[in-house]
């Protein structure tokens, strides 16, 4: 993976990594040593973090200033329209409604200068203290369902109300996000942690089965991301 190797290449020259995501973590993990290495990040559980060995990440946080409600999606889609890859910026945290963004500190002139509209609304980028959220975790809705099996498409056709074909379909149409990547198998069957993402519908992490039921079905348990 070119990334990894990009990322193997500025360690190696004493330089921090973009930011990686859980998936490019635990690849360049294997890579390494775990003396070899530290991880940056920006607050608890944040899912986008930094590798460096000596020379500290200079990363900036963000408020995104709104007159309207903005969505994730509406923010990382104005975000990709301007030519830039995920590497270069962090998590996206939408808390009480209000928006911050992590950027790295070389791209984040530019990013200021050209982000100016979300979804038809004028937004501002208003730097503050990276300690603003030091302490913030993820928000989530629990969720329990009950299902035959952990397939994924069972899984997530009991979450959003639909049938397994239709739950096919939007595999084939590149719809669904499994880890960081794209779904390509319906019958995978899911692990504790594993995160799943369908196209408007939402983000879940998977925690698991908590127990069988007396027809033999099982009550699962997962996690909506707010």
């Amino acid at each position: 993976m070119y990334k990894i190797e990009k990322s193997l290449t500025k360690l190696n020259h004493n330089q921090p990594t973009f930011f990686l995501d859980p998936k490019e973590q635990l690849e360049l993990k294997k890579k390494l040593k775990e003396t070899s290495y530290k991880i940056y990040k920006p607050y608890p559980d944040s899912e986008k973090n930094i590798f460096y060995t000596t020379t500290t990440p200079k990363v900036l946080l963000y408020e995104i200033i709104s007159k309207t409600p903005l969505e994730h999606r509406e923010i990382l889609g104005t975000l990709f329209s301007l030519n830039i890859t995920s590497e270069l910026f962090g998590d996206i945290i939408m808390k009480d409604n209000h928006y911050y963004i992590y950027l790295l500190e070389p791209i984040a002139p530019y990013i200021k200068s050209n982000l100016l509209k979300i979804k038809n609304t004028n937004i501002t980028l208003e730097e503050i203290p990276l300690e603003t959220l030091k302490d913030y975790h993820k928000e989530y809705n629990p969720i329990e369902i009950i299902s035959s099996s952990n397939r994924i498409d069972t899984v997530i056709a009991r979450l959003i109300n639909t049938s397994r074909k239709n739950i096919i379909e939007k595999i084939k149409k590149k719809e669904i996000i499994l880890n960081y990547s794209l779904l390509k198998k319906s019958d995978y069957k899911l692990k504790e942690n594993d995160v799943f993402s369908i196209k408007r519908l939402g983000k879940y992490k998977y925690i698991g089965i908590i127990k069988e039921t007396k027809s033999k079905n099982y009550i699962i348990k997962c996690l909506k991301y707010k």
